[in-house]
């Protein structure tokens, strides 16, 4: 996917930047093409380790509010599950980290995207299972401030309680709106007054809890040798916040159902999670699916996006916008 954040080095340039940064210099073997933000390269280290390098978009390119900053909270993430019980959430090892880039190590398997139409509906419900174990662990960790919102503080998103980081949050993409000229396919002053009047049910979250919020199938690696398929890691850490764990589903949707009886949710709760489908849970969950359809329309300014994905995106806010008008 191209997009005017990618920031993109030739082989000379990306050995420099890592050997002036970590002592030690690559051999670029390949650029990963799939990322939707940052520029990904595979590498050989001159140790001979394969890694997979990610680079912020360029200084002083245009992003979005909540954007800024976010290679650092990747960063932070690796460190944050390197701390869990081995194989708790399975994710590549950060090997190096700077201002502008990370470097980690590569996962066996597939993007479960590319994987999908060689798994049998067996194997899709076992890692649907799975994924929801992972997801129920990936929320036991914690916000050391106690703060909710986005961790980096470039974007200054944060707050002591969740409605009013979430409101922020909400905020911030209106702005962003304004500023690109985004056609969300309903006025700003509408999606406001649904955050303001039907925000009473994000009280109920009073710890701030990691949330991936971009758990769709690509960001999944799967491996499905002869003896089964499991899941190998987690990958693009870099739009977690802190905040309601439910707020995971309305990504993890697009890889299957997060109803009360799926199978993710049945591997979730197995995992110590939980999850209570009540009116206000499920209230949540429709201001979360707005939030997630206005980044998908207002991003398409800055990284300039087509019309098609840009038409997509609306499509998708309007769905969101009519489910929540009509919880009232």
């Amino acid at each position: 996917m191209r997009s005017l954040t990618k920031r993109q080095l030739s082989a000379p340039e990306l050995d420099a930047l890592l050997r002036a940064a970590t002592g030690v210099g690559c051999r670029l073997e390949a650029e990963l093409t799939d990322g939707w933000f940052n520029t990904a390269y595979r590498v050989r280290f001159d140790d001979g380790r394969p890694a997979v390098v990610k680079l912020a978009p360029p200084a002083g390119a245009p992003v979005l509010r909540y954007e800024r900053g976010i290679m650092a909270t990747e960063a932070m993430v690796y460190r944050r599950l390197a701390s869990l019980a081995d194989g708790a959430v399975p994710a590549p090892a950060l090997l190096h980290s700077g201002d502008d880039f990370l470097a980690v190590s590569v996962l066996e398997g597939t993007p479960w995207d590319k994987a999908a139409e060689q798994l049998p509906p067996a194997s899709a419900a076992v890692l649907r299972r799975e994924l929801g174990a992972i997801t129920a662990r990936l929320h036991t960790l914690t916000a050391e401030d106690g703060r909710f919102g986005y961790p980096a503080p470039e974007a200054d998103l944060s707050a002591a309680d969740w409605r009013t980081a979430f409101t922020a949050m909400v905020e911030a993409l209106l702005e962003d709106a304004g500023r690109w000229g985004s056609d969300l396919g309903v006025p700003a002053a509408d999606i406001r007054t649904l955050v303001t009047e039907g925000g009473h049910p994000l009280d109920e979250v009073t710890e701030p809890r990691l949330v991936h919020f971009d758990l769709w199938p690509g960001n999944v690696f799967v491996d499905h040798p002869g003896h089964g398929a499991r899941i190998t890691g987690l990958i693009d850490h870099e739009r977690a916040f802190w905040g309601d764990p439910a707020a995971e589903l309305v990504s993890l949707e697009f890889g299957g159902g997060i109803g009360p009886d799926s199978d993710l949710v049945a591997g979730y709760l197995a995992a110590g999670g939980h999850l209570d489908f009540t009116p206000a849970l499920r209230h949540r969950l429709a201001l979360y699916g707005l939030y997630l359809g206005l980044i998908l329309v207002v991003e398409c300014g800055p990284r300039g996006y087509d019309a098609d994905r840009a038409g997509w995106g609306r499509g998708f806010l309007g769905e969101r916008v009519a489910a929540l008008r009509a919880l009232g």
